[in-house]
């Protein structure tokens, strides 16, 4: 079975509230402030204090997002004392975003 069939066959039996779950995934990679943050967790963990040194951005718009992101299920965090540390939730979050920038360096 070529693959084009294979997938045409899986994208009927997703339903509905899968695919609107999927453009919500989507709209969430859809803001550069989000996306550098997420870059900022590629290396390693970080506290809401170090990204917005590092990213330029003030603590409360920084704490807004990562609340955005975690709500989504891209981030995770620990607390060590009274500061929290926030991590890529998964390999997955890294994934869709190597995909995405592969997709638009590509020439057509």
């Amino acid at each position: 079975m070529s693959q084009a069939v294979h997938t045409n066959k899986q994208m009927l039996s997703v339903s509905e509230n899968t695919l609107y779950d999927l453009a919500d995934l989507f709209k969430v990679f859809g803001d550069s402030t989000r996306l550098r943050i997420l870059c900022a967790l590629f290396g390693a963990e970080r506290c809401v204090k170090h990204l917005a040194e590092e990213l330029g951005i003030s603590q409360s718009a920084i704490s807004h997002q990562l609340r955005f992101l975690k709500q989504h299920r891209l981030v995770k965090n620990r607390r060590s004392g009274q500061t929290i540390f926030y991590a890529l939730a998964d390999e997955h979050v890294k994934r869709i975003f190597d995909q995405g920038l592969e997709h638009i360096r590509e020439e057509l």
